[in-house]
């Protein structure tokens, strides 16, 4: 919680520092990376970088925290910690390098805002920084305590084409362990420049399969950088190889118990899905789920086949899918509809947990829709693949 003389002065300044936030994280960037290249080049995401949505990210997730704190005394937006510290302990984030982004922010922050920082404002937002730094800190140090820190090396038992774009890999990592279903995990390589870059890959298999199964989309450049990982994955990756990847991490995980589940994706955004149903299947599961799939196309549908069986093996699923693109010719499974996503005359049981992963104006719109409806914004769970946009947008 906020000292009561903190509590004021940010309250105070929030506008302010809000309106010029991302002025600030991209001036953070920029002297972080120029004084520490390693960060960007073995750490950060290049791609995020370049298209700036690691900037606007950031930027929301201070915004939001210190209004949670100033609208909220005594409580914290576990959700969005919970998402952040997941990420950063697949990245191996370590406690030193929160001294490291103080230092290089409130550099920026003075910049930026120059003698509008005052001492007693300098020091009622380090107080909100360090009240968030030291709660990821906490965090992740239970995920490192639960999961382990550190890297193990998996070598690729098989290799299959699933799309134009996607890729699967078996992946059979030399420590064994466990995972949620839902969670992901991530991928370091090597790139010709030197580079080590990482990303985060849903499993896209039920626990206890024995080998893990990720599922690479191929990240185009047409609107954003190309995929430095996934190109690279995409081109070099056979089964025999080995790659470096993390321990398992990632709060959007099947939901405990036997309540009924709307688990809608979008995209690659299914994988996360799959490894829900293949669960529910693999243990008999007779819960009511219902799950909705949009892709633009039959031929982009990712595991659409295993998506239709995995359901069909589930006493209490049903299936709706949309696709943007809707060839004439028959597809297995419940008759699939054109367009985007509509949940409006999709049954719903009243008291539904959502579990939502894909681009994020799909889930903005399903989130709509669903509320539309009555279910409770606190049953509505998400996944962003990359930077949390949603947060900077709300």
């Amino acid at each position: 919680m906020l000292s009561p003389e903190s509590a004021t002065t940010v309250r105070a300044t929030l506008p302010v520092i809000a309106g010029a936030i991302q002025d600030i994280t991209a001036r953070f960037y920029d002297t972080l990376f120029a004084d520490n290249p390693e960060l960007l080049r073995d750490l950060f995401n290049r791609g995020n970088q370049a298209n700036g949505e690691q900037r606007v990210a950031l930027a929301g997730s201070i915004a939001a925290f210190a209004t949670a704190l100033v609208d909220h005394p005594g409580g914290l937006p576990g959700t969005m910690l919970s998402r952040i510290a997941n990420k950063h302990a697949s990245l191996g984030v370590t406690e030193e390098q929160y001294a490291v982004v103080h230092k290089y922010l409130f550099g920026a922050i003075g910049e930026v805002l120059g003698d509008a920082v005052t001492p007693e404002v300098a020091q009622a937002w380090d107080e909100v920084y360090w009240l968030m730094a030291e709660t990821l800190i906490g965090l992740e140090r239970d995920l490192y305590r639960e999961a382990g820190r550190g890297w193990t090396r998996a070598t690729v038992t098989e290799r299959r084409d699933e799309t134009a774009d996607a890729a699967s890999f078996l992946l059979r990592p030399d420590v064994p362990q466990s995972f949620l279903p839902g969670q992901y995990v991530s991928v370091r390589v090597t790139l010709p420049d030197g580079a080590r870059q990482i990303r985060q890959y849903s499993l896209s298999n039920a626990p206890g399969r024995g080998d893990w199964r990720i599922t690479v989309k191929r990240v185009r450049g047409e609107s954003a950088p190309e995929g430095e990982v996934s190109t690279w994955l995409h081109e070099h990756v056979r089964a025999g190889d080995v790659l470096d990847v993390s321990a398992p991490f990632g709060d959007l995980t099947l939901p405990e118990g036997d309540g009924p589940l709307l688990l809608a994706s979008a995209g690659i955004g299914v994988t996360p899905v799959l490894s829900m149903l293949d669960h529910l299947a693999v243990t008999g599961s007779g819960r009511r789920v219902v799950v909705v799939h949009a892709d633009r196309s039959p031929g982009d549908h990712v595991h659409r086949e295993e998506l239709t069986d995995l359901v069909a093996a589930l006493p209490g699923a049903t299936l709706h899918r949309w696709y943007e693109d809707l060839p004439a010719q028959e597809l297995s499974g419940p008759a699939p509809a054109a367009g985007r996503a509509d949940l409006s005359a999709v049954d719903l049981p009243g008291d539904v947990t959502a579990c939502l992963c894909g681009p994020l104006p799909f889930m903005r719109a399903v989130r709509a829709q669903l509320t539309a409806r009555g279910v409770a914004a606190s049953d509505i769970r998400y996944e962003v693949f990359g930077p949390d946009l949603w947060i900077a947008g709300d």
